[in-house]
């Protein structure tokens, strides 16, 4: 990094400063130049028909205004006003400190961005609208109201466990995102209690969740001696109690992964046994035919363990038993966390996908049954 002879105590501060920030000396004398040209401005104005210049000298910080008319560029002179040096030593001061401050602020999302699809246990510090603002210890961070676990209660000073997301750029500058409904948070969880997952003896394959709710958890270990879904359960089930308290009582199933995947929808469907199923490979579609009295299991309450059967596996499933026929597949609209309830209603309508519900907002109060409150949800999570 270039330097100026630090023959005076500002060269001396300003060398210093520069390279403990890791701050370019040629950004920070340019900032300052057009700072106190906007001094300038402000306090004298500026004459249309002459061009003005700041010459500053970086060894001592001794700064003079110049300027010439426009047509006459080689009659350039000097016309600092008296008294300017302390109000161009002040903005200069003032310029240094925002650097500082902006150094600073880099090198700590450069911290966070290695940290990213890691767990940071954070405070709640207020409320931004929707969003929740946390302290993640040398930031604060964003939870938008898309990560949010949307029957959780949280409270000023409330600590929690969260995933960090991102780093995104919005109108304050980059901010770190973290989410409580991310799947990633449920697989950081199983790494940070099983000693397994952790060193990679056991690995976790897939994630199906609906925060808040269920979470299905795909495990499998090529290893000797290891039982990947005993590990996870661990001894009186300590290791998924574990992270169940974390996630407030969300409940979680963990399956053994299979290649095969007849036998892994199968086992996605449990706590539902007795299951026997069907493939056509082309539509992808899981014929599952089940007795009477499992039916119920393997359907869930609301459709919920198929639905997350579904989604664990990608599969399309059909299944069958008697006079019932219950049909569930993955659709786009899961990903968004909602609602049940608002999900069906917007399928119903014809409505399958993101991008259609983001292009169909307008036309929401249009679908019967769909509240305001709901409408607000869905419009809070296409805003940038």
């Amino acid at each position: 990094m270039p330097v100026i002879k630090a023959r005076t105590e500002f060269a001396r501060a300003l060398n210093q400063i520069c390279a403990e920030r890791g701050i370019e000396l040629k950004a920070v004398l340019d900032s300052i130049k057009i700072a106190i040209l906007a001094a300038y401005k402000k306090d004298f104005g500026l004459e249309e028909e002459f061009e003005y210049f700041v010459d500053l000298d970086p060894e001592t910080g001794a700064t003079k205004i110049l300027g010439h008319p426009q047509d006459k560029p080689k009659e350039k002179k000097e016309i600092t006003p008296p008294d300017f040096g302390r109000i161009a030593a002040q903005t200069a001061r003032q310029v240094i400190l925002q650097k500082i401050r902006e150094a600073e602020k880099a090198a700590i999302i450069n911290e966070y961005k290695k940290r990213i699809g890691t767990l940071v246990n954070v405070r709640i510090l207020r409320f931004d609208g929707p969003n929740i603002i946390c302290d993640i210890g040398r930031d604060q961070g964003l939870m938008p109201l898309s990560e949010q676990v949307k029957n959780d209660d949280y409270r000023l000073n409330q600590r929690l466990t969260v995933y960090i997301l991102d780093i995104q750029e919005t109108k304050k500058g980059e901010q770190v995102i973290v989410s409580r409904s991310h799947k990633g948070l449920v697989e950081s969880l199983f790494r940070r209690e099983v000693p397994e997952v952790a060193s990679g003896a056991a690995e976790i394959k897939v994630i199906a969740r609906e925060a808040g709710n269920r979470s299905k958890v795909a495990v499998f270990s090529d290893k000797d001696g290891v039982d990947p879904v005993g590990s996870c359960v661990g001894q009186k089930g300590v290791r998924v109690q574990a992270v169940i308290n974390e996630l407030n009582g969300e409940k979680i199933d963990i399956i053994q992964w299979n290649e095969d995947p007849a036998k892994f929808i199968a086992a996605a469907l449990s706590p539902a046994e007795n299951i026997k199923v069907q493939l056509n490979e082309k539509k992808k579609v899981a014929l599952v035919t089940i007795s009477e009295d499992q039916l119920s299991l393997a359907i869930g309450k609301d459709g919920q363990n198929v639905r997350l059967a579904a989604k664990l596996t990608g599969w399309k499933i059909d299944i069958k038993s008697g006079k019932q026929r219950v049909i569930e597949k993955e659709s786009e609209l899961d990903k968004l966390g909602l609602k049940k309830k608002v999900r069906n209603l917007l399928i119903k309508a014809g409505i399958t996908k993101a991008e259609e519900l983001e292009e169909k907002q307008g036309e929401l109060s249009k679908i019967k049954g769909l509240g305001s409150k709901s409408i607000e949800e869905i419009k809070e999570l296409f805003k940038k």
